[in-house]
């Protein structure tokens, strides 16, 4: 068949194993020309004395495989991805979208092929690490650490930056807890854990940045200053070691959740409406976070939970403990400034109160103010700075007011004494 259209690979092919029908060449010239073995070449000789130039070309030549995904398939894949919410999936996210809502199944590679050949998809450049990190092998059971951070996004496509706090265990994977608030600073920092410790327990350590969440890194980060010196007094409180990372790679477990979360939790918010935080936080405990764990976890290397329980103690202390936590100094007349306000202690405590003692004030995550020496919260009551009152004549506030009176001739009273008789003489 001379009329068979080759291309110049086959015709060079051809050639060679014509030469060698013709005896121009020995079978293992031929071979070694073809990069093949003598057996190959004696059945292309055979082929091409049965079919002419055809001989050389694969049986499958202008063939639809097998296994080929079927135009109208195809063309429903594209269709279903160039829809408005699925503009920028990735293959994995848009093969799982294509089951859960198409009932297509076919495999990544086949739908990043698609999306490829259809410019809705294409593969980011990779490069390598600057400098050589050493690896860290994982923890051996769950809950001996968990890594923490937070990470602002657009993660609800709507212009503004939204921060997303979570913690994940180094052991297995597992992401107890993801919520969407208000910033890195110290109440959300505090609620997070809060909740953590009381639905969870209390984990061995927990592994953080150094720095990022720890300082004034973004527009929306409040109270970063002094957030480090209170998170560490917290951790101290409840038994959990705080270890601090050098660098991101340093804690690439949370690094790469997030990039996970980004990628994934926004295209599933979209294709849900989700466009508020409340929303967001109920179906992320609800629903993300249990099928997010179910796929991405794996089993540790030992059985158990490292986890504490709460005790009854610190239960009860647990809104003391995530306050944020002052000292300031009772002044001569009893009364205390914080922050532009002013604390008359009540003439009563339950505990001596003496002139110059440091006092710890807590400002706890309901909005409520206390006021604690040592151990014992002290009675006291908001006043305006011109309702100060003369410094009262006692020594320290105690459970009961003193009934012992000076004497006369007391020195205390020498003095109003005194005043008293010159105010009536001058009156004479």
């Amino acid at each position: 068949m001379t009329d068979t259209k080759l291309t110049p690979e086959e015709r060079e092919r051809y050639n060679i194993v014509h030469a060698c029908s013709e005896g121009d060449l020995t079978n293992a010239e031929a071979a070694a020309r073809l990069h093949l073995k003598v057996r190959q070449v004696q059945k292309l000789k055979r082929a091409v004395e049965k079919h002419g130039e055809r001989g050389v070309v694969h049986g499958n030549h202008s063939r639809a495989p097998w296994n080929a995904t079927p135009v109208n398939i195809k063309n429903s894949v594209v269709a279903f991805l160039k829809r408005k919410n699925h503009r920028d999936s990735a293959p994995t996210f848009a093969m799982e979208q294509l089951i859960k809502q198409k009932k297509i199944a076919l495999s990544r590679e086949t739908v990043r092929a698609i999306m490829a050949g259809n410019n809705l998809w294409k593969a980011k450049k990779r490069t390598g690490p600057a400098i050589h990190r050493q690896w860290r092998e994982r923890k051996a059971m769950y809950g001996e650490l968990m890594q923490f951070d937070g990470s602002y996004h657009r993660w609800f496509e709507d212009g503004e930056e939204h921060c997303v706090l979570a913690s994940i265990d180094d052991a297995t994977s597992i992401v107890p807890r993801a919520v969407f608030d208000d910033n890195e600073g110290v109440h959300a920092v505090f609620r997070f854990w809060s909740h953590y410790v009381e639905t969870h327990g209390r984990p061995v350590a927990v592994y953080l940045d150094k720095f990022s969440t720890y300082k004034i890194n973004h527009k929306s980060a409040i109270d970063n200053e002094e957030l480090m010196t209170q998170f560490m007094r917290a951790m101290r409180e409840l038994d959990i070691r705080v270890i601090n990372a050098n660098s991101p790679e340093a804690k690439g477990r949370i690094e790469r959740l997030f990039g996970t979360l980004q990628d994934r939790l926004v295209k599933e918010m979209r294709l849900r409406s989700i466009k508020n935080r409340g929303s967001a936080n109920a179906y992320l405990s609800d629903e993300y976070l249990p099928e997010h764990n179910a796929r991405f976890a794996i089993d540790a290397r030992q059985e158990g939970d490292a986890h504490r329980e709460l005790t009854d103690e610190l239960r009860e202390r647990l809104p003391s403990i995530f306050s944020v936590q002052s000292e300031r100094t009772v002044t001569n007349d009893f009364t205390i400034r914080f922050k532009n306000q002013w604390f008359q202690l009540a003439a009563t405590q339950q505990i001596a109160v003496y002139r110059g003692d440091t006092v710890t004030i807590e400002e706890r995550l309901d909005g409520s103010i206390h006021v604690r020496l040592k151990d014992t919260y002290l009675s006291f009551l908001l006043i305006n700075k011109l309702e100060r009152a003369a410094r009262p004549r006692v020594t320290a506030l105690t459970k009961q007011k003193p009934a012992w009176k000076p004497p006369a001739d007391h020195p205390w009273r020498r003095a109003a004494a005194a005043a008293a008789a010159k105010k009536s003489h001058n009156a004479r």
